[in-house]
């Protein structure tokens, strides 16, 4: 009987330990990575709210883009250059022109075919038409919050919408 009751105990100690299964963690299924397209609007967002920070800080509310209009017909924005930032020569002003059209591009609102960008020793010059006068901070932004840049000088006017198209003269003879 007391070899039963010793082999008894070590069997109900193996039943007791198998039968307290621990709790296993929830596995959660993994998640959907995002498309591309929630990508790219995730960063358009970001972007976004950047550059309205930025529009504050440099004075290129709607308000401020105004009154410089009505002073002198253009704005002008000047930014104290990091250091070590430098400004270069041609092949620097070329890089500066590419990264300011490539952000027009990028944005939505904004046309690289209707802003023309020059830049000489890191002062840019925005000419063309834009839609708004948000877009013209904007814009005047996007070229500010470039590496090599020191100032904008922007002359873009606002695009009313109408085109001075005349009527092609057609020529005798020809249909």
């Amino acid at each position: 009987m007391k070899t039963s009751c010793l082999l008894a105990l070590p069997l109900a100690a193996i039943l007791i330990a198998g039968c307290s299964k621990k709790a296993e963690p929830e596995v959660t299924p993994p998640s959907n990575p995002p498309t591309l397209s929630e990508r790219a609007e995730k960063t358009y967002e970001n972007t976004k709210d950047a550059i309205s920070a930025k529009l504050t800080e440099w004075n290129l509310t709607p308000s401020d883009i105004k009154a410089d209009l009505e002073k002198s017909g253009r704005v002008v924005r000047d930014k104290t250059l990091a250091a070590g930032e430098k400004v270069g020569g041609a092949l620097d002003n070329a890089r500066i022109v590419t990264v300011i059209n490539g952000k027009y591009v990028g944005d939505k609102d904004l046309s690289a075919l209707k802003i023309n960008v020059d830049a000489s020793e890191g002062v840019v010059t925005l000419k063309g038409t834009v839609a708004s006068v948000e877009l013209i901070g904007r814009a005047i932004a996007l070229a500010l919050d470039t590496e090599g840049v020191s100032q904008v000088i922007s002359v873009l006017t606002l695009d009313t919408g109408e085109t001075s198209a005349t009527p092609a003269a057609s020529s005798p003879g020809m249909m």
